[in-house]
C-alpha cells in the first residue's frame, strides 16, 4: 500500500513570476542535439534554425505553472522532457485533469487563434525542460511558417480529443479504470518510473487522496506497478492496458487515425 502523506492542502504551484528570467534559463536557443519536441522535429531545418534563435531551452521543476486561468499568457512551450498537466480550475480551488502534455506538444494553444489568456492551469506533472517562446515572437513565426501553423493546429485538435475523452472519463468510469489509463499516459511521455505523491494524483483525477491510497493500493497488489516513497514504477503494462477503461485506446486511436490522414492529405 501506499504511503500516507502527512499534508492535506493542495498542491503549491509556483506561479510564474518565480520562474521567469535567468534562473530559469538552462541554455541559449538550444542546439539541435538537445531538441526532442516532436513538433519541432517536424520543422523543415531552415525554419527550426529560425525558431531556435527565438527560443530558450527552460528547465521546468515539478508544479512549475506554465499558464494560469485567466491569467495572460506570455509564452509558449515546446516540451522537451517532463509532463504538463492541464487542469480545469474550479472557483473554490478544486480542479481535474483535461489534457496531459509530453514532448509530442506543446503549451500555448489559445495563442494560435489570438486569444491572450489561459482557459486552464497548465503544470508541470512530472519535471524537465522545454523550448519557451515569447506569445509575439511565436505569432510571428506562425505568420512566416505556414507548416508551422499546420503542425500546432494539428497537435491543437489532438489535445482537444483528449479533453473529449477525459470528460467523458471523468463522469462514466470508476477511479480504478481512470488511475491505469492516467499513468498509462504518463508513462507514454516520461518512461516507466517517475515521482507523484497521492496528493498530486488525487487533483488530476479529481478525487480524494484517500480514494488514491485505496486505489492504487489494488493496482500495486495485483502487481501493476509499484509505489514506493512518492515513486511509481510501472511493472505490468499489458495488465495495466487491460485494467484500464476504453478511454486510453479510444485516445490513442483517434490520434493514430488523424496523423494517418494528415500524411495522406490528398486521399479526399
Amino acid at each position: 500500500m501506499m504511503a500516507a502523506f502527512a499534508s492535506n492542502r493542495p498542491p503549491r504551484c509556483a506561479g510564474l513570476a518565480t520562474l521567469s528570467g535567468n534562473r530559469m534559463a538552462r541554455t541559449g536557443s538550444g542546439d539541435l542535439q538537445t531538441i526532442q519536441n516532436s513538433l519541432l522535429l517536424e520543422l523543415s531545418a531552415n525554419e527550426r534554425n529560425v525558431l531556435r534563435e527565438r527560443m530558450r531551452l527552460v528547465d521546468l521543476p515539478v508544479r512549475a505553472v506554465l499558464n494560469e486561468t485567466g491569467a495572460p499568457i506570455e509564452f509558449a512551450y515546446f516540451i522537451n522532457s517532463g509532463c504538463v498537466s492541464i487542469l480545469s480550475v474550479m472557483s473554490d480551488g478544486k480542479s481535474v485533469e483535461v489534457g496531459l502534455v509530453g514532448r509530442e506538444g506543446f503549451v500555448g494553444a489559445p495563442l494560435l487563434a489570438g486569444f491572450r489568456t489561459s482557459p486552464t492551469r497548465a503544470i508541470m506533472q512530472v519535471g524537465g525542460s522545454a523550448f519557451r517562446i515569447s506569445a509575439q515572437d511565436l505569432k510571428q513565426s506562425v505568420e512566416e511558417f505556414p507548416s508551422l501553423e499546420n503542425i500546432l493546429e494539428r497537435y491543437t485538435h489532438e489535445l482537444a480529443i483528449q479533453a473529449i475523452q477525459t470528460a467523458a472519463c471523468n463522469r462514466l468510469h470508476e477511479v480504478e479504470h481512470r488511475l491505469a489509463r492516467w499513468l498509462l499516459m504518463t508513462q507514454d511521455r516520461v518512461g516507466d518510473s517517475f515521482d507523484l505523491t497521492q496528493e498530486f494524483i488525487a487533483h488530476m483525477l479529481g478525487t480524494r487522496r484517500a480514494t488514491v491510497t485505496i486505489t492504487a493500493g489494488v493496482l500495486q497488489k495485483a502487481g501493476l506497478i509499484s509505489y514506493t516513497r512518492g515513486r511509481v514504477r510501472i511493472k505490468d503494462r499489458a495488465g495495466l492496458e487491460t485494467g484500464a477503461c476504453e478511454c486510453y485506446a479510444a485516445i490513442r486511436r483517434h490520434i493514430a487515425a488523424w496523423r494517418k490522414d494528415a500524411r495522406q492529405p490528398n486521399r479526399l
